[in-house]
């Protein structure tokens, strides 16, 4: 715990306190000009700053379902706060080119009032250089220097660049999440997929498997969206379901009423469950005591054998970081029959590197979000080996869904929630 709340602080020291900070020099500082102006600015970014971290804090603190105001509050300003950066840093180059091309422009150019202002002024008022002009006429004006040429940039030019590029990024970060919030909260996208298994039985062509994952029931979700994702499944008609982890954030307590839906899921083999790493945040042993009993049968590092496949799952590797049971690949595949495909139920796609060396033909996996809000897909390609759709790791074939739901933010923007139907055929 204490190392976990130092990294949380590191966290804020590193990335939300230099953030908020850029954000109120580009925002507030450069685009107001009074004290006032300025000062009230620059509470409103502490403010939104402070309730950004207590979107974090408070629910862990009073519960998912009394706090849901915090949260919604501080996931909202997350969205909106990272297209915000996105955009001004694209600005930047720009900014900086406009300003630029503006100092450089002669101080005529720049300001043509002031050469009629220098010849209607009365003396004494001007330039040190128009009253040598004016005091001796007949010597040839004197070459301009650098400085003169090229002077600083007019103040209110540079007010203006600052001003429309705020606006801009103002409009295009609300307009990114407004459209963000509709898709996230909207009706998961049904794909249907076809992975060929050398190993699987002509008997078995065709075969269907509902492939969902970080349902992530909480604060900001509320019954509906169970009952939309179990409509959504039981449309496909299913052989099988397999539900990939990251059900909760939050306890059975809080969150019980929200997953009642779920028993609901028909299939003809059944439905199975493998533990995310949000389920070791929410209380895990009971979620599996939980999800047992509304008909979705935990697989925690073990197999069975349906028709002619066998189905394994592996407990999440944040299980064992936390102490609570990691993935035990041994134990959930050696002995088994060599002669049938395996098709491993495990929720992070990263897991295909030791699922490989065990010889698992098919991997389904979630966690990702697709990225959820792009150009967050990047980031989570350094970590993960295929981000959305099928891929393949070592010779194991790895499908990784988007995932029913979202995290944080109620917001999705290029990576739309969706549920997988996959087909297996014969080869």
């Amino acid at each position: 715990m204490v190392l976990q709340a130092l990294m949380f602080f590191g966290l804020v020291l590193i990335v939300v306190g230099p953030i908020h900070w850029y954000l109120y020099k580009r925002l507030v500082k450069d685009t107001t000009t009074t004290k006032r102006g300025r000062r009230i600015g620059g509470i409103a970014i502490i403010a939104l700053a402070v309730a950004l971290l207590a979107a974090f804090i408070v629910p862990r603190a009073v519960g998912a379902k009394a706090s849901w105001v915090i949260p919604l509050v501080g996931y909202m300003w997350l969205a909106v706060l990272f297209y915000l950066l996105v955009t001004l840093l694209v600005l930047e180059i720009p900014r900086v080119i406009a300003n630029r091309t503006w100092a450089r422009r002669p101080a005529a150019d720049r300001t043509p009032a002031t050469s009629h202002d220098a010849a209607t002024a009365p003396a004494g008022t001007g330039s040190a250089a128009s009253q040598t002009m004016l005091a001796e006429p007949g010597l040839p004006p004197a070459a301009e220097s650098p400085a003169e040429v090229a002077g600083p940039a007019d103040p209110s030019r540079r007010l203006l660049i600052a001003r429309s590029a705020a606006i801009f990024a103002g409009l295009t970060a609300t307009g990114i999440t407004a459209y963000g919030v509709k898709t996230a909260l909207g009706d998961p996208v049904l794909k249907r997929v076809q992975i060929p298994l050398a190993k699987l039985p002509r008997s078995m062509d065709g075969y269907k498997i509902a492939l969902v994952s970080d349902i992530h029931l909480g604060p900001l979700t509320g019954v509906e969206h169970s009952r939309r994702i179990v409509r959504s499944i039981n449309g496909l008609s299913p052989d099988l379901i397999a539900v990939a982890g990251d059900l909760v954030d939050g306890t059975v307590e809080e969150l019980g009423d929200e997953a009642a839906p779920l028993a609901d899921l028909r299939s003809r083999d059944g439905a199975y469950f493998v533990t995310g790493n949000h389920e070791y945040f929410s209380g895990a042993e009971e979620w599996l005591v939980e999800v047992d009993r509304l008909g979705m049968r935990p697989l925690q590092n073990e197999r069975l054998d349906i028709r002619g496949l066998t189905l394994a799952g592996v407990n999440d590797v944040s299980g064992g970081d936390l102490g609570e049971g990691g993935p035990d690949f041994a134990k959930t595949l050696d002995g088994r029959d060599p002669g049938k495909p395996v098709v491993l139920l495990a929720h992070q796609p990263i897991q295909a590197f030791e699922a490989a060396k065990h010889g698992v033909d098919l991997q389904l996996s979630g966690h990702t979000h697709g990225g959820q809000m792009v150009p967050f897909n990047l980031i989570a390609a350094l970590q993960q080996p295929v981000i959305s759709g099928l891929g393949e790791v070592d010779g194991t074939k790895v499908y990784v869904t988007n995932g029913a739901g979202f995290w944080g933010p109620p917001v999705r923007v290029g990576a739309p929630p969706d549920i997988t139907l996959v087909e297996l055929r014969a080869m």
